[in-house]
């Protein structure tokens, strides 16, 4: 599986309109999220960003963090600062001031309220991409709000009818069939047409956005040893095995079930473009073992262009100045990249 080419990333990010920013959401304010933004400010960058987050939270994470980072107030429209140790911000009051490490339940509305800008700035063509931050699940779903996640989220404000979850490290993509499910749901939540569905997703962005005339697709199975002919299972002959059937008669370039457990060595990885794993810790760690903290999280099937880091809020590491921003410039490079690609 090929890697983006970065000089390819800097040429097509550079054909981007200059008020065309990318929207970067600094998530969880109690975790590393306004770290890791401040920290990609600190390098010169050929796209424009703009940071969505309060202004007083950055302002006080930067002197924590010994930070010279400027944040010129984002204005619609016009040029977006391209240089090293500036961040554009489109300033979004928090409820409550924050202190790093320590979660409030006051700020759930508001960190929801900067995904909903930056995806409304992006439906509205003022924003090129969305890169978001990562956000304590747990705490927004305990202050009532329902939230799975990120990738549920954005799929049901664009009015996306099936997001499909993808992970790229270096050389190795692995995309999800569910997401954010209990194991015991993940079996109920596999039918033969959401399979097609996600098979043709696949396909279709791995093409627009990466260039691959056609994507060659892995399948894992569900079960043990992909079932073992009926006897761990029967998912792979009722389910997996008819969707690539009816995949491959489309035109797709797809070979499955196969059990996952061979599937990710190496040399049986070698043919393929991508992996898609039946649920997410069946294809995840894997991934995150191989690139963790220099992996980027895509959501395909969207109609707007998203990533996002590979990792949590790392809430003991807050305002310690040992977050790594790796994970965070990676999602960034991509989504440039990939933005130059939509019209």
């Amino acid at each position: 599986m090929a890697a983006a080419d970065p000089r390819r990333i800097l040429r097509r990010a550079a054909a981007l309109r200059p008020t065309a920013a990318i929207a970067l959401t600094s998530g969880e304010p109690a975790g590393i999220g306004p770290d890791l933004c401040l920290a990609a400010a600190s390098k010169p960058r050929p796209w424009p960003l703009v940071c969505l987050g309060d202004r007083a939270l950055l302002e006080q994470r930067a002197r924590i963090l010994g930070l010279k980072i400027e944040l010129p107030d984002y204005v619609p429209g016009a040029e977006v600062e391209h240089a090293g140790g500036s961040l554009s911000l489109l300033h979004q009051p928090l409820a409550a001031p924050c202190v790093p490490g320590r979660l409030d339940r006051a700020n759930a509305a508001a960190v929801l309220a900067l995904i909903d800008r930056a995806v409304d700035g992006c439906l509205a063509g003022e924003f090129r991409a969305v890169v978001t931050a990562p956000v304590q699940k747990s705490l927004i779903n305990e202050a009532g709000i329902a939230f799975t996640g990120h990738t549920e989220y954005i799929a049901e404000r664009t009015g996306a009818a099936l997001p499909v979850m993808m992970l790229v490290a270096a050389n190795l993509r692995v995309a999800l069939a569910t997401t954010h499910l209990p194991l015991r749901a993940v079996s109920d939540a596999l039918n033969v047409p959401g399979l097609l569905h996600v098979l043709q997703i696949l396909s279709q962005d791995l093409q627009h956005y990466w260039g691959l005339a056609r994507a060659r697709i892995a399948v894992c199975g569900l079960n043990p040893h992909a079932g073992e002919g009926g006897h761990l299972g029967d998912e792979e002959q009722r389910i997996i095995g008819p969707a690539i059937a009816q995949a491959r008669a489309m035109g797709l370039d797809v070979d499955g079930p196969i059990p996952a457990d061979t599937l990710f060595v190496p040399s049986h990885l070698a043919p393929y473009d991508v992996v898609l794993a039946m649920y997410h810790d069946q294809g995840l760690p894997v991934l995150k073992h191989a690139g963790f903290g220099q992996a980027v999280n895509v959501t395909l099937g969207l109609p707007i262009v998203r990533t996002s880091v590979d990792h949590g809020t790392a809430l003991d590491l807050a305002g310690s100045g040992r977050a790594e921003a790796g994970s965070l410039i990676a999602a960034i490079d991509l989504a440039a990249d990939m933005a130059a690609q939509r019209p």
